[in-house]
């Protein structure tokens, strides 16, 4: 038996976080229905979802940190009083940390033996690209998804129309097989049938027995107005279908947005760059500036702008999901003309003149 740290690819150390981060990797990986053509793919999820089910559980954790990985759930180092003591005093049956780990939980009475538990679906995960005004609008999108969906022919069995799956015979229809280990006979999934329970003698010709098909699912996602690169949108229900009556798992659609030639972003603030003249900059001026939107707003130069000053229209930014918007900040780049007219050298001459010879770097030397 591996180590389920070792399945998982973590260390003993692990908090529940990075678990549950490394079996969400793991399982989208090794998912069947993501590996169609592998038909060891199925034995690697389960063994890799027993292991989650056991180190996710506090105490069941603690008691294969103590009783089972060292000594390998062999007689060596391992005390089995000590063991059922463990489990006892903790609520649980010693039979669900075994069972755990090869995907199976055995219910009282026997009334769930050979039935694979119920298992969500894995989620998908998509990319659509945006507009810079696209996504400051809102926008619908239509995206495409390839995934396998259940057999139209069979209903899903894998068995042909007009046949049905008949009882396994290796393991008599209760999808486990019993394996001696040490002090414990563990239950683990049949083989020849995969813990199904149930084989197919006539397959499907259109699923080839697997009881899926893939297909090019086509899905409409609102995008709302306002959002940012690399956001994440849920779509509930639109992952791979679950398994043994499991729900189905999500589609993440992950947004990207194009830069645009004039605007740029900064959380809900939108900023553009905004040429001015020597004497807008100067003496004053009201300018007209174009909105992210595609509107017109009318702002206020002050006297004495100098380069690079930030001007701030509230309400003209980015919308957001609660309903207000950022700000427009208008950044003023002064102009400065590459030739100048007689008339106009003589002024700035003049101009020079007048403002006394101050030197405007003094004070880098002071």
């Amino acid at each position: 038996m591996r180590d389920l740290y070792e399945v998982l690819g973590i260390s003993r150390g692990a908090s529940a976080d990075e678990i549950k981060k490394a079996y969400r990797k793991l399982a989208r990986q090794h998912h069947p229905d993501a590996n169609p053509d592998d038909p060891k793919a199925e034995e690697r999820f389960k063994e890799i979802s027993a292991a989650y089910d056991t180190l996710s559980d506090v105490d069941k954790r603690k008691a294969y940190d103590q009783f089972g990985a060292s000594g390998g759930m062999g007689t060596q180092g391992f005390d089995p009083n000590a063991f059922r003591d463990f489990a006892q005093d903790r609520g649980f049956d010693i039979s669900d940390l075994f069972g755990d780990l090869f995907g199976r939980r055995r219910g009282g009475g026997g009334a769930s033996r050979g039935r694979p538990q119920p298992r969500r679906g894995v989620d998908l995960e998509t990319r659509v690209t945006l507009s810079f005004d696209d996504a400051l609008r809102g926008a619908r999108v239509t995206v495409p998804v390839d995934k396998d969906v259940t057999c139209s022919d069979c209903g899903g069995s894998g068995a042909a129309p007009g046949t049905s799956r008949s009882s396994c015979p290796d393991c008599g229809g209760t999808g486990e097989r019993q394996v001696n280990q040490g002090f414990f006979a563990i239950s683990e999934p049949c083989l020849r049938c995969g813990g199904h329970g149930s084989i197919v003698e006539t397959p499907c010709t259109t699923c080839r027995g697997a009881g899926k098909t893939r297909r090019t699912k086509r899905y409409t996602v609102k995008i709302p107005a306002g959002i940012s690169d690399g956001a994440r949108i849920r779509v509930r229900g639109k992952g791979l279908d679950g398994e043994y009556d499991g729900p189905p798992g999500d589609l993440w659609v992950v947004v990207q947005v194009l830069p645009s030639e004039r605007f740029a972003r900064r959380g809900k603030d939108v900023i553009i760059d905004v040429p001015v003249t020597f004497p807008e900059a100067a003496l004053g001026a009201e300018i007209d500036v174009p909105t992210p939107l595609g509107d017109k707003v009318r702002v206020k130069v002050p006297a004495g702008s100098a380069d690079g000053k930030m001007l701030r229209v509230r309400g003209m930014g980015s919308p957001s999901e609660k309903g207000d918007a950022g700000s427009l900040l208008v950044r003023l780049k002064l102009i400065v003309p590459d030739t100048l007219s007689t008339q106009q050298t003589e002024a700035l001459e003049k101009f020079a003149a007048l403002d006394g010879g101050r030197d405007p770097r003094a004070e880098l030397f002071a």
